[in-house]
């Protein structure tokens, strides 16, 4: 078997394939025996029909389980004597075969060459600061009382800033046609209230009754509504205002706390374990950014592509599990693959540096640890290890877990050799 390798670029590779004439020849009249013991030929009885019938009457079909049996085998040789591992399924194209002849194809592939990715410790940068600060405890017990807050009956007074108003709503569009709502809470103030509307309710009081138009600037982001005037019919039924609890101890007790100083104690202990992990995330971040710059090749395009692709399934996962329709969700699915681009090949690229390193400083990972991560899924999922390692023997998500353990090690080797200034 002859092979010639052409390299298309650093990371693409051409692979002209010449398996000879007799392994050809071979593998027909195999494969041809096969179909004289199945076929059926008028003229002839079952098994009985020679060779060369055969041959004639299912010349293409016979060729092409030949190329599919010895193609396969023959680009596994090809890149098992170059030394060369694929990336992603070969492409075959330009494939020449008939029977007395060579049969030749060309398959082209991407491929990682090693590389050197370079002294770890000249990799340099400032940690990200996880300190919290007043105004962040104090935002966040406001979002506290803000959950909190009950609404309360309002008697004596208008509608006011702030107010959620009970109507019953009648809107009619320039054609005349009504729509009907009863019993609509409407709070004044809020961003999704049509222009003009908040102030043609103010003032009003319990049992009034109005009508008023609007007219929605063209602009409006609602298109059927655009440049038209809507007439309104109103009728208030309720009227109630925001209450929000005091800060003090009793707020406390409420949250299950024994006071207010160790409601705000509780609070700053949970922003600065949440701080903590975000500066660990654009840590980790800052460190991708730089081992992807170290990469001295083009990414392999198949390999972003796989990303991208896997970038997209995760997110419509994400949409299925809060019951949202992938396909109902108005995503332009182009343009989300488009913004998607760039940011998988940084990561493709940090990922391949980081393979690298694992590679050049020999790190493994022992089934002990592998089986520890098992054990950790199957305690957040509710499951016996058992049936989790079942379950990822039969998806092939042990490999998965041995990569991943491995990168993280990687990463792990990574930040301990690289200089990282700032508060640990």
């Amino acid at each position: 078997m002859k092979f010639d390798v052409v390299d298309v670029n650093a990371t693409r590779k051409n692979v002209r394939v010449e398996i000879p004439t007799d392994v050809v020849n071979a593998e027909i009249e195999r494969i041809a025996r096969d179909y004289s013991r199945k076929a059926r030929v008028p003229g002839f009885r079952p098994g009985k029909t020679p060779p060369r019938v055969i041959k004639q009457r299912f010349k293409d079909q016979i060729l092409h389980d030949v190329a599919h049996d010895l193609i396969p085998r023959a680009v596994d040789d090809a890149l098992r004597e170059k030394g060369l591992e694929a990336v992603d399924t070969p492409d075959v194209r330009e494939v020449n075969i008939e029977e007395g002849q060579p049969l030749t194809f060309t398959a082209s592939f991407d491929t990682v060459p090693e590389f050197d990715p370079g002294d770890l410790a000249t990799i340099a940068f400032k940690r990200a600061s996880n300190a919290i600060n007043d105004e962040a405890l104090e935002l966040a017990l406001q979002r506290l009382r803000d959950r909190g807050a009950r609404n309360e009956p309002v008697e004596g007074r208008g509608v006011d800033h702030g107010d959620t108003v009970t109507l019953d709503l009648e809107r009619r569009d320039a054609g005349g046609a009504p729509d009907t709502h009863n019993d609509v809470n409407i709070e004044i103030g809020a961003k999704a209230n049509p222009p003009g509307f908040d102030e043609q309710l103010l003032g009003l009081e319990v049992g009034a009754h109005k009508e008023f138009t609007l007219h929605y600037p063209a602009d409006y982001p609602i298109g059927e509504l655009a440049n038209t005037v809507v007439s309104y019919t109103v009728t208030v039924k309720g009227l109630k205002r925001r209450v929000l609890p005091e800060l003090d101890d009793e707020f406390a007790k409420d949250l299950g706390v024994d006071s207010l100083e160790a409601l705000r104690a509780r609070v700053r202990e949970d922003l600065e374990h949440e701080a903590k992990h975000a500066a660990e995330r654009e840590d980790r971040s800052e460190l991708m950014k730089q081992l992807a710059a170290r990469l001295p090749f083009d990414v392999p395009a198949s390999m972003i592509d796989r990303e991208v692709d896997r970038r997209l399934e995760d997110f419509a996962r994400r949409l299925i599990d809060q019951n949202v329709d992938p396909r109902q969700a108005g995503i332009d699915w182009n343009a989300f693959r488009e913004s998607q681009r760039e940011v998988s090949r940084e990561a493709v690229a940090a990922a391949l540096v980081l393979d690298e390193v694992t590679r050049r400083e020999n790190l493994e990972v022992s089934d002990a640890e592998v089986e520890a991560e098992v054990e950790k899924y199957a305690e957040r999922t509710g499951r016996t290890a058992p049936a989790v390692r079942a379950a990822l023997e039969k998806e092939g998500g042990l490999s998965r877990i041995y990569a991943g353990l491995r990168r993280e090690k990687s990463i792990d080797l990574v930040m301990s050799r690289a200089t990282i200034t700032g508060d640990s």
